[in-house]
């Protein structure tokens, strides 16, 4: 990694911590208790058969190539990073980046379906951001749909389009489509008492849009940034798992 690469990843994860401050009172996703029974299991159902799929392959990664533990942990704290930094958006939920995008580039999303949630998971624990019975939806939208739109992209365009355009749609179209699953979310639990679910979620995702949008391209940008980092110091490992592959 060059000195300028240095500066500019010091650089972009100041701005953001600047930016995109945490702060206290309000829940990462949607917060403990708010989503109704019915709700809060259908989504840990919905979840359950990519957790599982996910962990075998993992299990699998591990076990055939196991120089791959810092990568993948680099994934995992990214995404615990990024996802930490929120501001309030709708009732009951905030507003933050996802960091999801990477790890699926890199690994695909069922391996990041299993870290996203394990990164839920300790937020909602040591954090207080989210909840227990909230992390099936919440691991859905941003473990789960997210990670399969940054593949998608990916995997489509790469060789096609200039790779830091391909890394940046990944990572910022990933982070807008958590949040559109996340006004989905909430527009089927709370439907609007005259619109129904059309005008909940018009309402939810416009409000969401509002925060959502300059976060997007924020994490696109340190994306890119990060992603060209390890094009220079983890090159090896970026061949091993094929992600230069067709790269422009």
């Amino acid at each position: 990694m060059t000195r300028s690469q240095r500066w500019s990843l010091v650089g972009a994860g100041a701005l953001l911590l600047v930016l995109f401050e945490a702060r206290p009172a309000y829940a990462m996703h949607i917060m403990e208790g708010f989503l109704p029974p019915f709700w809060a299991a259908f989504w840990f159902l919905l979840a359950l058969p990519f957790w599982l799929l996910g962990l075998r392959r993992v299990q699998r990664l591990l076990r055939e190539q196991p120089e791959l533990r810092m990568l993948l942990g680099l994934a995992g704290a990214f995404a615990f990073v990024l996802s930490a930094l929120k501001i309030p958006s709708v009732t009951g939920s905030s507003s933050h980046p996802t960091g999801t995008g990477l790890g699926a580039l890199l690994f695909g999303p069922l391996v990041m379906s299993v870290l996203g949630t394990i990164v839920l998971l300790f937020q909602a624990l040591l954090l207080a951001h989210g909840g227990l019975t909230t992390l099936g939806a919440n691991a859905f939208s941003m473990a789960i749909v997210g990670p399969l739109v940054a593949w998608g992209i990916w995997r489509g365009l790469r060789g096609n389009a200039p790779l830091a355009l391909v890394v940046f749609l990944a990572a910022a179209l990933a982070n807008l489509s958590t949040y559109l699953v996340t006004a989905l979310q909430l527009a089927l639990a709370y439907p609007d008492a005259v619109g129904g679910f059309v005008a909940a979620f018009v309402k939810f995702g416009t409000i969401f849009g509002v925060t959502q949008i300059p976060l997007a391209i924020a994490e696109g940008i340190l994306t890119v940034l990060i992603f060209n980092a390890l094009q220079s110091s983890a090159e090896p490992e970026l061949a091993t798992l094929g992600v230069l592959k067709g790269a422009s």
